[in-house]
């Protein structure tokens, strides 16, 4: 287990960087979810004066099952995609009762253990909801301090904020969907497969949760359809009694080219999966994220799920496919991704187009110092060891050992950095917030040691 972290998780817990062991100033972190909690912790050590608003009354944001926030995802069957050893923060594993692959109690409980182990309870205000976020201070004038005003009506000043609040909370609607005659619902509103025991179904999408929708439902329905509108690679759980992620992070490596570990990923799924196209999905013609499942391939092949290519009409209840045959469906389930909401912040601050929000390094809104975002990404491996990574390059920020470069320069190089992702993958909003850990934690070490600020206060870079 340490052997898979050892490469991304290796000087997690170190000090920091700099000069700057200590910091004093007010932060806010808004959301209790894995990201919140890990910048609250890495904040904390070093001495910040640290809150964490939440909207509801759970730790654990989206990984808290029917999470009376509102905002969670989650199913009754989750279960992350990642193994326990890969999931786990660098410097606490998971308790003894959890799986190979956590599901949602397991990462629940994990994350509330978290908060306990590094004080973070106590520095969380529940039932916060922000009403708005406002700057105080004219950029380039005076030091940084933002105004956080909450639905009771309470105002607060902090010297930074960081917005912690996911990406997967706001169903982004298929107009062309919504018209079916049956029940329709986004997979954010599927919580258990009991309300559909008996129904045909029609599922419209090939994503994590698309997959694991078909393959609770299709068990007890006389006919399930998953709708693959585009190209897909399907990541198997385990291959040779191993999980998957265990075996892949031997080559997510940074000294290996990017194209050879692309080849042996996908090498590695033919031996588990052989041709994709068998099972009635498209091969990709770019490169999109990938859907990890670990029984939808059997589902399909036990003729239990049906997969089409997409929908050509839908006309009351009947669904007309691009292959020609149609069929009569109770209930469809649009999987069809979310959109960012960041309705508490003024869109002269930063604004979302097209699901996309220019930021430095996904952290850092140009001509806003203070202001900080987590956790507005996908990513090819398991999240938290990527929030741990951006909590350490907010910490050294704020503490002053990097400096960070003039509005400008970010603006320049999250150009490139759209640019780069556009030249490589599918053009879809969820494809407006990839990110490939390798290259991107190779990015924040070499702009940390870019932007590192000596004794003296000279930038070694």
């Amino acid at each position: 287990m340490a052997e898979v972290q050892s490469v991304y998780q290796r000087g997690l817990s170190a000090p920091p960087i700099g000069p700057h062991l200590r910091g004093s100033g007010r932060v806010a972190v808004i959301g209790a979810g894995a990201a919140g909690l890990a910048a609250a912790k890495y904040l904390l050590e070093v001495g910040f004066d640290v809150t964490v608003f939440e909207i509801g009354t759970q730790i654990g944001g989206m990984w808290c099952f029917q999470n009376d926030s509102g905002r969670s995802s989650a199913y009754r069957t989750l279960h992350i995609n990642t193994s326990r050893g890969v999931t786990r923060f660098s410097d606490f594993d998971f308790d003894a009762e959890t799986q190979p692959f956590p599901d949602h109690r397991d990462m629940h409980r994990y994350l509330v253990a978290y908060a306990e182990r590094f004080a973070i309870t106590p520095r969380i205000r529940f039932r916060h909801k922000v009403a708005s976020l406002t700057p105080a201070f004219v950029p380039g004038q005076g030091a940084p301090a933002w105004d956080l005003r909450f639905e009771n009506g309470a105002q607060e000043r902090f010297d930074a904020v960081i917005v912690a609040t996911g990406h997967l909370s706001k169903p982004m609607h298929a107009p062309e969907l919504a018209v079916f005659g049956g029940e329709y619902l986004h997979a954010h509103d599927y919580k258990a497969p009991e309300p559909f025991v008996g129904k045909r179904v029609c599922v419209v999408g090939v994503g994590n949760s698309a997959c694991d929708i078909a393959s609770d439902l299709c068990v007890t329905s006389p006919g399930c359809v998953l709708v693959a509108r585009s190209g897909v690679v399907i990541l198997p759980k385990l291959l040779f009694g191993r999980p998957f992620t265990d075996i892949t992070a031997q080559v997510q490596r940074p000294w290996i080219p990017r194209a050879l570990r692309q080849r042996l990923t996908r090498l590695l799924v033919w031996i588990a999966h052989g041709d994709m196209a068998k099972l009635g999905f498209r091969k990709p013609d770019t490169l999109t994220h990938v859907t990890s499942n670990g029984t939808i391939v059997t589902d399909i092949a036990y003729r239990r799920v049906t997969v089409k290519q997409g929908i050509a009409a839908i006309e009351g209840r009947v669904i007309r496919f691009v292959d020609g045959s149609a069929a009569e469906f109770d209930a469809l389930i649009a999987a069809t991704g979310y959109e960012i909401d960041l309705d508490f912040i003024d869109p002269a601050v930063v604004s979302v187009q097209r699901n996309r929000l220019d930021l430095y390094l996904r952290i850092v809104p140009p001509g806003w110092p203070g202001l900080f975002f987590m956790g507005f990404f996908n990513t090819d491996t398991a999240l938290n060891m990527v929030f741990e990574h951006q909590a350490r390059w907010i910490r050294e920020v704020m503490l002053g050992n990097a400096v960070l470069p003039d509005a400008e320069a970010m603006r320049r190089a999250i150009a490139d950095r759209s640019a780069w992702y556009a030249a490589q993958y599918k053009h879809t909003p969820r494809h407006t917030i990839e990110e490939e850990h390798v290259r991107y934690l190779g990015d924040l070490a070499r702009s940390l040691k870019a932007l590192r600020v000596e004794k003296g206060g000279r930038r070694s870079g």
